[in-house]
Parts: C-alpha cells; structure tokens; sequence
C-alpha cells in the first residue's frame, strides 16, 4: 500500500472516532453525558437504566474498539500487533466494564471522578493514544 493510500485510510478512520464523539447523544444512551459536563461534583448521580447503559457503553468500546484495530493495522501491517492489542482490549474491557457497573450501582459523590475516568476509558478510544506510541517506540527500539 502506498504512503498515500495509508494516510487516506488513517484520515478516514480517524474521522469515524471523530464522527462517534461528535454524534455520541445521537448515538448512544448515556445520561452520564449531560451529567459529566455540569458541576457534577455537587449533585446526585442521574437517573439511569442499567442494562441499557451497559449495552450501549460495550456498544460504544466495540465500535471505538474495532475502528483502532483497523488503524493500528494501518500503521504498522502487523498481525502480531493486532492480536497482541485484541488481548489488551478485552482485558481492559472486562475490569473497566466491572468498575463502571460498580460505580452505577454504588453512586457516591466522592467516587465520581474516579467514576469519571474509567467511564472515559471506555467510551473514548483512549487506549489507541496509548498503544500506538508504544508499539511505534518497540518497533524503533527493536
């Protein structure tokens, strides 16, 4: 694939993320979106459907998680990476998903911004701004 083909693709993949958290209220159900945004330090937790929160947020991570799957391939023509990165995303997707339920079903002021953080990590592609400076580091390094 030529450099040009490679960056068009990078483009466009990195467009679908944006396009996902520029259309996120259209998209998903997240009452956490409006929550987050206000002085939430000071107020209750938001009225919620648990089951549909959670699918919605796995909805979420699986389509951020297929989409930097596709870049990191992209960049580097790396099965080993890709599979390598996979095993990473469902081990991060299982403990995450984990506190997230905690923190929906325990709801305490103190506890928000920690709740903030870990819901962050699965609902934006966070992990891809890790991995691929650290496989583009191993790679030059090696």
């Amino acid at each position: 694939m030529s450099k040009f083909i490679k960056y068009i693709w990078l483009l466009l993949l990195f467009g679908l993320l944006l396009l996902i958290r520029a259309f996120e209220d259209e998209l998903f159900y997240d009452p956490y979106l409006k929550f987050f945004q206000s002085d939430y330090l000071y107020l209750d937790s938001p009225r919620r459907e648990v089951l549909k929160l959670t699918l919605s947020t796995t909805l979420r991570y699986v389509i951020n998680t297929l989409i930097s799957l596709v870049i990191l391939y992209v960049f580097f023509k790396d099965n080993s990476v890709v599979k390598f990165s996979v095993l990473i995303y469902i081990m991060f997707y299982v403990i995450l998903l984990g506190l997230f339920l905690y923190f929906v079903l325990n709801p305490k002021q103190e506890d928000y911004y920690l709740f903030f953080n870990i819901r962050r990590f699965l609902i934006q592609p966070i992990l891809l701004l890790l991995l691929l400076p650290a496989f583009y580091y191993q790679r030059k390094s090696a």
